[in-house]
């Protein structure tokens, strides 16, 4: 046997690649967008694409709670206020003097006999 005969009978140590690198390296020469390839991994783009979506969807969904948080918290101060302001005023007119300036137009005056208190006694009753 010749040398070239020989060196051809020699099993070839085949260079293997890792998945890392040939990943990487598709992604590099741009293999990945081949056809096969996309239609493969097309429901994983799916899926991505709908989590990517509820995201931004969660996203405005949290914004405007919080705009409605701050908006209802607003209204409970204000209305807090409007509450103590009636009841302070209602304090005030409800007053003896404020009830009898009030009353005093329609020709009501305050009673100045103090109430008499009625006692029926037990043998008058029968």
């Amino acid at each position: 046997m010749t040398e070239k005969e020989i060196k051809n009978n020699e099993p070839k140590k085949e260079e293997k690649k890792s998945s890392v690198t040939r990943s990487l390296s598709g992604i590099f020469t741009g293999n990945f967008l081949t056809k096969k390839n996309v239609l493969n991994q097309l429901p994983f783009i799916f899926f991505l694409s709908a989590i990517g979506i509820a995201y931004i969807a969660n996203g405005y969904y949290a914004e405007k709670t919080v705009i409605e948080l701050n908006k209802v918290t607003n209204d409970i101060k204000e209305l807090r206020s409007e509450y103590i302001t009636l009841k302070s005023e209602l304090n005030f007119r409800s007053k003896q003097s404020q009830v009898a300036k009030a009353v005093q137009p329609f020709g009501i005056k305050e009673s100045v006999i103090p109430p008499v208190k009625i006692v029926i006694s037990k043998s008058d009753k029968k």
